[in-house]
């Protein structure tokens, strides 16, 4: 005996091995088609029959389900409940055959538009307005199937859909997954075997693997877009306001930053004193004192945290117009806040003559590396006949930040580290800055990615006295009591080098306190200890009773936790477009380039000349700093790779490189490392 019953929702067959008990009580035990053994009561069994065979019953009802009339079964079935019986007398008349019946219980089971399940083999009909409204649903249903099944069939063959053009980002970056268009996209990558990216840049959906890593970036960190708000900025008399008390520096005030520098936000000043000695100033654009904490330029600072570079553009934290009013341009006085500090005849700083003020700075002059670096040297400092611009002021500056450096040193060697050389540069070594222009010539593309070692005269100057400037600034707040946002760095491990609310020592740089102040402009944690700092010059010791971030302190420690997070994820995203453009570089003069690495670690290697990363695993057993020639092909700038291969493995380069945590600690320091 053969049996029909339902399983999972899906219509079965079993063939009887043996039975038990009898009427209501009766059971089975059954072998499924597929060979299951089962138990079957009476009330789960829809129909029994003796012949024809279980699989040719399947086999037959499976075809005549398809030819079955949905609309006239409907029509035939009572208002009532019914079984599988009564419907096939209907339907099929007194002599429905087993297939007929079966296939009867498999188109009910497969209707619910038109079909109500009640129980185990009984069914009722749908009301008519629910059957209509069923019926609608599985027509747009249908043409939804149809709409999608052409996406997908353009997209395979190339086209992006035209009426999928307007959502084309949103389909990359935030597709909601439960749409049409989006299953149509699944479908044609599982078709063609390519990622989404893939795809929609063949299609021409996306313009390039560029757009593609710029536009996920946008859509975490920016997902309302990168663009300022034109209402966003401070308003003339708000401006006038600010600065209105500010008394006017006696100093002609210098800054120095590469030509591609916008954001001025920090310069130097140097003032005869008597016996040979100097005032030197360190000048600090001072947006802090027209923005408030959480006025709306604080709300917008805040959610950005800082300026994004990147090859080619930048993201800026503050508005352009904001900028424009604080940036150290020269040509006028700007407000600043001032920290100055004597030296005497011999360079050595007089810590007791340390004092901060905000005024209004006028700004003589801004100089630029590329116009005057070659020029700068201890000889031509010494040289009274030189021409250049600040030259005997630049040499005051060189002549205290080697002491500066000095006594930095000492304390790395205490601290159980070893002293960086001042001003060596070791022509062996791989270069850490790199300038990255992006030029469109006739119509086509082009990077050019320009070295350059650090070490010069000038680029010591800056760092030291930025460094200065910001031990002073976190001194400042350490002495009086107020929190701020240090940079920290002590013993080893993944939290090294962090961001904290209370002072702490910095021992790669040799400093008891380091608080980064010299970049309100571009960075919100320069803004926050900026707004501290005002407070200290306006108020002095009761500066911790009105300070917009008292002790202690929960949202600073939040502003924190959200800084590291933010300055890491720019970083991450300036290092991911590096990437791109140096692969860019190497790709656009022919499919293949023949270049230098150096082995680092691991069988991770670097190009020599740009700074990309590549593994390298015949490397890996090789000493650091090996120079190998390789080939690089198959460049892929959508997963940001190449194939590489190589021709000749050459000897260890020696080169008294700085460990990495030295350098990345120096470029932050000097806050040049954009």
């Amino acid at each position: 005996m053969n049996l029909l019953y339902e399983e999972g929702g899906d219509i079965k067959l079993a063939t009887v091995q043996s039975s038990s008990g009898s009427g209501d009580a009766e059971s089975w035990q059954a072998t499924s088609l597929s060979g299951k053994k089962i138990k079957l009561k009476a009330k789960e069994v829809w129909l029994r029959f003796e012949k024809p065979a279980a699989q040719a019953v399947m086999d037959e009802a499976a075809t005549l389900s398809k030819e079955i009339d949905l609309q006239l079964l409907w029509d035939c079935a009572p208002d009532d409940e019914f079984n599988l019986l009564d419907v096939s007398l209907e339907y099929f008349g007194a002599q429905a055959s087993i297939p007929q019946q079966v296939a009867l219980a498999i188109a009910l089971q497969g209707a619910p538009v038109f079909f109500r399940r009640k129980g185990r083999g009984r069914f009722q009909r749908a009301p008519l307005e629910q059957l209509q409204a069923g019926l609608a649903a599985l027509e747009r249903k249908q043409k939804e199937l149809a709409q999608q099944g052409a996406w997908q069939q353009e997209l395979v063959a190339g086209t992006f859909p035209e009426t999928l053009k307007s959502s084309a980002q949103q389909l990359l970056f935030s597709p909601d997954k439960n749409t049409s268009a989006y299953r149509a996209l699944a479908a044609a990558c599982t078709e063609t075997g390519e990622s989404p990216a893939q795809l929609m840049i063949r299609c021409g959906a996306i313009d390039s693997p560029l757009a593609y890593h710029q536009g996920t970036f946008l859509k975490a960190h920016f997902p309302n877009g990168a663009a300022h708000s034109q209402s966003s900025g401070v308003d003339q008399s708000a401006y006038d306001a600010a600065i209105a008390e500010l008394p006017l520096a006696p100093v002609q005030a210098f800054s120095i930053d590469d030509a591609g520098t916008t954001e001025i936000d920090d310069a130097l000043s140097v003032s005869n004193l008597p016996a040979g000695a100097h005032r030197i100033g360190i000048h600090i654009a001072a947006p802090g004192l027209a923005i408030t904490k959480d006025d709306a330029l604080d709300q917008v600072a805040r959610n950005r945290m800082s300026t994004v570079y990147f090859p080619g553009d930048k993201i800026t934290m503050l508005p352009d117009s904001v900028i424009q009013q604080f940036s150290l341009d020269a040509g006028a006085p700007r407000p600043a806040l001032s920290i100055y500090v004597d030296v005497d005849a011999e360079g050595i700083v007089q810590p007791e003559s340390l004092q901060m003020r905000a005024e209004m700075v006028p700004m003589a002059a801004n100089l630029r590396l590329e116009d005057i670096e070659h020029l700068v040297s201890e000889v031509s400092l010494e040289d009274e006949s030189a021409s250049y611009p600040y030259r005997q002021e630049l040499a005051v500056l060189w002549k205290a930040a080697q002491h500066l450096h000095t006594a930095r040193q000492e304390k790395r060697v205490a601290n159980g580290l070893r002293a960086e050389q001042l001003g060596f540069i070791d022509p062996n070594a791989l270069a850490r800055d790199f300038h990255f222009q992006v030029h469109e010539i006739n119509g086509v593309t082009r990077v050019e990615i320009v070295p350059r070692q650090r070490g010069s005269i000038l680029d010591t100057i800056v760092a030291e006295w930025m460094i200065f400037c910001n031990s002073a600034s976190g001194q400042l707040l350490a002495d009086h009591g107020l929190p701020g946002l240090f940079r920290t760095q002590k013993g080893w491990g993944p939290l090294r080098t962090r961001m904290q609310t209370t002072p702490g020592p910095h021992e790669g740089l040799g400093l008891d306190y380091y608080a980064w102040c010299t970049s309100p402009l571009r960075r919100y944690s320069d803004l926050v200890n900026q707004w501290q700092l005002i407070t200290l010059a306006k108020h002095g010791v009761t500066a911790k009773m009105v300070a917009p971030f008292p002790p202690r302190d929960a949202s600073l420690m939040g502003i924190a936790a959200d800084f590291e997070s933010c300055y890491q994820a720019y970083g991450e995203h300036q290092d991911r477009l590096e990437k791109y453009w140096c692969l860019r570089w190497i790709n656009q003069d022919g499919d293949s380039k023949n270049v230098s690495v150096r082995h680092l670690k691991e069988g991770m290697s670097r190009l020599e000349l740009v700074p990309l990363h590549l593994p390298v695993p015949e490397l890996a057993s090789h000493p650091r700093l090996t120079r190998a020639q390789v080939v690089l092909s198959d460049v892929d700038l959508l997963q940001l790779t190449a194939a590489v291969r190589v021709l000749e493995i050459e000897a260890k380069v020696e080169s008294p490189e700085k460990p990495a945590d030295d350098v990345v600690e120096n470029l932050e320091a000097d806050g040049k490392s954009d």
